[in-house]
């Protein structure tokens, strides 16, 4: 690959690929860490440690490099209201993804997440007039059936009884449409500031909202290994971005999006295929198998088949 055939890219496709597998990798992981914390810890004081974490992180790191050269717009009435609705955004979609990953499983609350980025595609179409072709259109019809297909033998939680797992589902289901309506707000705000600028806002953002909600008696029991994934999943988020940020400057933002799709696949697996991980596993039908497939092909042709 040639880095004349490149818009802006630095044409090291290899290295793109490798930081694009290390976030879909990262993201992967991220639910089975949060489920060992929480055995333990609550679904609040989890997600205050992850925004503080990332917070506390993230703050020195951009003083010392002089990156907070936009401070001066936070004057402005109009860039705090969108601050404040994208990080209420922010925060909604954390908590409910949390509570939703506490009532179902790793693999169930991947694959539902999946509805994010390919809504907000969607999204694109009516808020930035972006043009959908019809194999993306064929794309979706696939991921909505891989949707269907890899819920089928929980049909009657969610649609009859509406028990906690059911429940759980509807909650990640709304914790993917909030997360649109903050990346939409956050594509508005990037015009004025960059990138780990508004994190930074975001993260604090997250641990003042979450710190009221959150009890820290049973810090004391957790064992070691629980608080090396509190720390995880903390550095989880400041991680897995940069390397999605830095994928974006290498290769085309398609190619990151198609890679990042395997996101459920890398769940499932590890779930299923390590033994004594603790871990409630998803029970394992060839429907659910053809569901969670159909989910990844669906999004990969969704991300990538534009005109």
């Amino acid at each position: 690959m040639s880095s004349k055939t490149l818009d802006n890219l630095t044409g090291r496709w290899k290295f793109g690929l490798f930081l694009a597998a290390s976030t879909a990798l990262m993201w992967g992981v991220l639910p089975l860490a949060l489920k060992g914390i929480m055995v333990t810890l609550d679904p609040m004081t989890t997600t205050f440690f992850r925004f503080f974490i990332a917070a506390a992180l993230i703050t020195p790191y951009l003083i010392f490099n002089k990156k907070l050269i936009n401070r001066h717009k936070f004057r402005s009435l109009k860039l705090n209201l969108q601050f404040i609705a994208a990080g209420g955004l922010l925060i909604a979609n954390y908590a409910l993804y949390i509570f939703g990953l506490e009532r179902t499983t790793a693999e169930a609350a991947q694959v539902m997440m999946q509805l994010a980025p390919v809504t907000l595609l969607l999204a694109g179409v009516v808020v930035f007039k972006e043009r959908f072709s019809a194999l993306q259109w064929c794309g979706f019809g696939i991921f909505v059936s891989g949707l269907l297909l890899f819920f089928s033998p929980r049909f009657a939680s969610i649609f009859v009884a509406l028990d906690d797992y059911g429940f759980g589902l509807l909650m990640l289901m709304t914790a993917a449409c909030t997360w649109v309506g903050y990346a939409i707000i956050q594509k508005f705000l990037l015009r004025n500031f960059n990138a780990e600028e508004t994190m930074l806002v975001f993260y604090w953002m997250g641990a003042l909202a979450f710190l009221p909600f959150s009890s820290f008696d049973l810090l004391s029991e957790l064992t070691e290994m629980q608080w090396c994934l509190l720390i995880f999943c903390g550095l989880n988020t400041l991680i897995a971005y940069g390397c999605f940020s830095e994928a974006m400057a290498h290769i085309e933002a398609s190619r990151v999006s198609a890679v990042i799709a395997s996101t459920p696949i890398i769940t499932l697996s590890l779930v299923q295929f390590i033994p004594n991980l603790g871990i409630q596993a998803e029970i394992l039908l060839p429907v659910t198998l053809l569901g969670a497939t159909c989910v990844v092909i669906g999004s990969i042709i969704t991300a990538t088949m534009k005109n």
